[in-house]
């Protein structure tokens, strides 16, 4: 990626030796790492110094970047720059200390109803954004609690997008395949038709949704306490979902028939995300004008 004309370096290219780069301490993992940037907290993804020699790695990292410098919304991690003119090649975010949903539902258990509602449209806002992306939509593939960050204000902000390349089908523009990468079997919130290796689009992600959905107001993810491994596989492989055990007076009845929608077998049935947001809005109206519940307007990370 390096150019030979200092004209051509990209308006992001960040400079190295301003980025103070220490390991990481729980927030994030794997070839993320929390970083200083001119004194402000950063989080910094570095391409493995084994992948330089490896083109698919190169290409991917390419593709990521791509994605992550032309999204802006107040529900996506924040693209900050980059470093590509240097060894090592990093990718530079903005950081949220608060965590990830996934550790904040195991730390706190069942959300209250407000507080899922709230969360669910951060999320719904940011992944239709994504979606609604031009020329094409980018389809996450990989929206997982482990992937939505917690900023300051108790906001939820969509991360780990463009991880996977995606190839369009000849014969169908809005399907994809995955290209040039292994699919995370264990990965329980995936659906089933990247599971099973067939075609997909956009809706895989309102799959996704509804698991994530399920799990705040629930307080566990689907099918604890077996292993992610054969959670996947009871659901893509066998078309099961997850019970409802929590007493169904807790939270609205309308929320449960939007995640099964959201989780339907059928990829057709599952709703946009922008027909989420509507959905969701009229949830929370009409459990704010039935008095559902006391703590509505209390802030949701309190």
């Amino acid at each position: 990626m390096t150019v030979a004309n200092p004209k051509e370096v990209p308006e992001y290219e960040l400079n190295p030796l301003e980025l103070q780069i220490r390991k990481v301490d729980g927030i994030t993992k794997g070839t993320y790492q929390v970083a200083k940037w001119n004194g402000t907290k950063v989080s910094v993804k570095i391409l493995d110094k084994d992948s330089y020699s490896d083109p698919e790695s190169i290409n991917a990292f390419k593709h990521e970047l791509i994605l992550f410098e032309k999204v802006r919304h107040p529900n996506v991690v924040q693209f900050i720059g980059a470093v590509t003119q240097n060894i090592p090649m990093m990718i530079v975010s903005e950081y949220h200390p608060k965590g990830d949903l996934g550790s904040y539902i195991q730390k706190n258990g069942r959300l209250s109803p407000s507080k899922a509602l709230r969360f669910a449209l951060d999320i719904a806002r940011g992944m239709n954004y994504l979606h609604e992306c031009k020329p094409d939509p980018i389809i996450h593939c990989d929206l997982k609690p482990k992937n939505i960050l917690l900023d300051n204000g108790g906001q939820l902000k969509v991360a780990g997008f463009g991880l996977l390349r995606l190839s369009k089908l000849p014969t169908d523009s809005d399907r994809v395949t995955v290209s040039g990468a292994n699919i995370d079997m264990s990965n329980l919130y995936i659906a089933p038709e990247i599971y099973k290796g067939e075609a997909f689009d956009r809706s895989v992600d309102a799959y996704s949704f509804g698991l994530i959905l399920f799990e705040m107001i629930e307080g566990v993810q689907p099918f604890n306490p077996k292993s992610p491994e054969e959670a996947s596989r009871i659901m893509c492989l066998e078309g099961k979902r997850p019970p409802f055990k929590s007493k169904s007076r807790s939270y609205p009845p309308d929320l449960k028939e939007l995640i099964e929608e959201c989780w339907d077998e059928k990829p057709v049935v599952r709703p946009t995300f922008s027909e989420v947001i509507v959905r969701l809005d009229r949830i929370v109206a009409n459990c704010s004008k039935q008095g559902w519940w006391k703590d509505t307007f209390k802030l949701p990370w309190k």
